[in-house]
């Protein structure tokens, strides 16, 4: 797809300055808002029916058609075909599921998990990171940077030693990050700087070193990172055999993922692709609740883009003030400061959405669940279940909605918090779930003990029955 049916705009609508492709932005230069990728759509030949991409399968031996991101390319139409960095992303499955849908109270079959955690690097990062590793390519970046409490960092770093194309920099916080994601980065060869200092503080840094040296930013701020995400909803879209779900429930980190399904449906509808757009629920950590205070305490809201920019600056600076740092277990999604806030409270409007909190204890209790019914997930991937529990018992959700909740990443990503909720170390739960307000494990797995005796270890499977 050429370069000139896409560009980049501002997302203030008494700005809405645009930018060409080939300008390195994470903002717009007049006025500081974050960025959009638009389309000029009657000058790309976007299919007439979504039912129409099935048709790349039988075709899975090109690489983009292998790829669950770009054999969507039409809806992602910005870059040039033989530009595009690809590791075979997106092979992820929804899978319907009986014991979570009875967990959280709505009919049998009508309960789906989106698992992320097949991709590449085993997190929905590889949905964004190809799209945002291929404009870096486009713009000829050498070398790439990001802040991460680990997910992205391993994304970024497996697109850059698959690739070989680029130098990869990342930045994570002072113990803020789970080793299953820290040993990616590490191992995939990326330098890695560990500041004193939360995500937060790290994205500030990695922002101002990427100005000073030229260096290639890819978080979620990078609007082309978004781009790529939308695919996520596509592929829901393809396996519930193109019918509309109710709910998208996600959990609410840096808002990337929100923001980015927003963005898909409010495109779909506009291209007359889908008759409807499901109703989106942003699941926040309550020690990582800033969207769940400004949306639901604040009451700050979209408004067709006339945010309250001094109201939420405010709401930041308090925050400063205060040192108030976001904790929970759920790392993935430990953020204060979400840098795609208005780009979500724009998804919550287009999708009718709303935003929960939920406690560390319900969040793994969740992910537990999970588990049980064969999906191991990351802590923050709970957090979209324990959201459907919540809104289920609030009457928001109905028995008979089809619920679709995101499992952002893989179990492996942080196998101390599992172990830690299942095993019988007491200094371990203390050290790593206790510390977050998680006091019990109802759907604990504990091992067992057993003397090295046949007869002994009988007698232990028949106890457990």
């Amino acid at each position: 797809m050429s370069s000139e049916v896409a560009f980049q705009k501002c997302l203030s609508a008494s700005c809405g300055s645009t930018y060409s492709l080939t300008e390195t932005l994470t903002g717009c230069p007049k006025c500081g808002e974050l960025l959009d990728i638009a389309y000029e759509w009657d000058k790309i030949p976007v299919p007439a029916s979504l039912k129409e991409f099935e048709q790349r399968w039988s075709s899975r031996q090109n690489p983009l058609d292998f790829s669950g991101v770009w054999r969507f390319r039409e809806l992602i139409a910005f870059a040039p075909e033989d530009q595009i960095a690809t590791i075979g992303e997106g092979q992820t499955i929804l899978q319907n599921s009986p014991s979570v849908a009875k967990y959280v109270g709505v009919d049998d079959g009508n309960l789906f998990l989106q698992y992320e955690g097949l991709n590449p690097s085993g997190s929905f990062k590889d949905n964004g990171m190809t799209a945002a590793f291929t404009h870096a390519g486009m713009v000829g970046a050498k070398s790439a940077a990001c802040a991460s409490t680990g997910n992205t960092s391993a994304s970024l770093a497996v697109y850059a030693s698959t690739t070989g194309k680029m130098k990869v920099l990342v930045f994570v916080g002072s113990g803020k990050i789970a080793y299953g994601k820290l040993s990616q980065a590490l191992d995939y060869g990326a330098l890695t700087v560990q500041i004193q200092g939360d995500f937060d503080d790290a994205l500030l840094r990695v922002r101002e070193v990427c100005q000073e040296m030229g260096i290639y930013l890819c978080n979620s701020v990078n609007p082309f990172r978004l781009e790529g995400q939308k695919s996520i909803m596509y592929r829901v879209l393809e396996a519930m055999q193109w019918e509309v779900p109710d709910w998208i429930v996600v959990p609410g980190g840096n808002l990337g993922n929100s923001s980015a399904f927003g963005k898909a449906f409010m495109e779909l509808k506009e291209l007359g692709l889908i008759p409807h757009i499901p109703r989106l629920a942003v699941i926040n950590a309550q020690g990582a609740n800033t969207l769940y205070d400004i949306y639901e305490s604040e009451g700050q809201r979209w408004n067709d883009g006339q945010t309250e920019n001094d109201h939420i600056e405010g709401y930041f600076d308090e925050m400063t003030r205060e040192n108030r740092r976001a904790s929970t277990v759920a790392t993935a999604i430990e953020i204060n400061r979400p840098v795609n806030l208005k780009k979500c409270l724009r998804a919550l409007e287009v999708c009718d959405g709303v935003v929960r909190e939920v406690p560390d204890q319900d969040i793994l209790d969740a992910k537990a669940q999970v588990g049980a019914g064969g999906f191991g997930c990351e802590p923050a991937s709970g957090a979209s279940v324990a959201g459907a529990k919540l809104l289920r018992s609030q009457g928001i959700i109905a028995p008979s909605d089809r619920v679709v909740c995101i499992l952002t990443g893989h179990q492996l990503k942080d196998p101390t918090a599992t172990v830690a909720y299942h095993s019988n170390d007491q200094e371990l739960f203390e050290k790593t779930l206790a510390v977050r307000g998680v006091h019990n494990t109802p759907f604990g797995n504990r091992p067992v003990q057993a003397e090295n005796d046949l007869q002994a270890i009988m007698d232990v499977i028949k106890a457990r029955g």
